[in-house]
């Protein structure tokens, strides 16, 4: 979908089961494919526990969740136009597991989706209302499929 844009990325495993299948290159290649502009990222694969402490503290909500985005400069006016994208993008390997197999998909198929999911949160993309959200998943629908990956929202 872009070029290849500048990337400083950091791959943090607190939780470590994944690490052996969903590798560093890997990644890498999700991300790039996702990005629209230079990004400095954190990819960090957490337990239940503390995605739910994260989910609780910066979202209100008291459950682990699938992915979080913390964009950190995003609405930033007066950074330069050609400042990175910084962000924290936080994958619950429990959630991403137990959604995989509900879904009967790989966890590296929803592993890339929520991935690219989160690369885009952290680029100004959302899904509040029903015509973001369409834009939002057309977007990572064609991404996934230049990799090589199945709609994520096929029914």
């Amino acid at each position: 979908m872009s070029a290849k844009n500048k990337l400083t990325l950091s791959v943090q495993y607190a939780d470590p089961r994944l690490q052996a299948t969903i590798t560093r290159p890997k990644i890498r290649k999700w991300v790039q494919a996702a990005l629209f502009a230079p990004a400095e990222l954190t990819i960090r694969f957490v337990d239940a526990g503390e995605g739910r402490t994260l989910n609780r503290e910066y979202r209100g909500k008291d459950y682990a969740t699938n992915v979080l985005t913390f964009a950190y400069n995003e609405g930033e006016e007066a950074l330069p136009e050609d400042a990175p994208t910084q962000a924290d993008i936080i994958l619950c390997t429990d959630v991403l597991e137990k959604e995989a197999a509900e879904q009967k998909k790989t966890v590296e198929e929803h592993t890339a989706h929520l991935i690219i999911h989160g690369v885009l949160h952290a680029q100004g993309y959302d899904h509040e209302d029903d015509e973001e959200a369409a834009e939002m998943e057309g977007i990572e629908t064609d991404i996934l499929a230049e990799l090589g990956y199945a709609d994520p929202y096929a029914a």
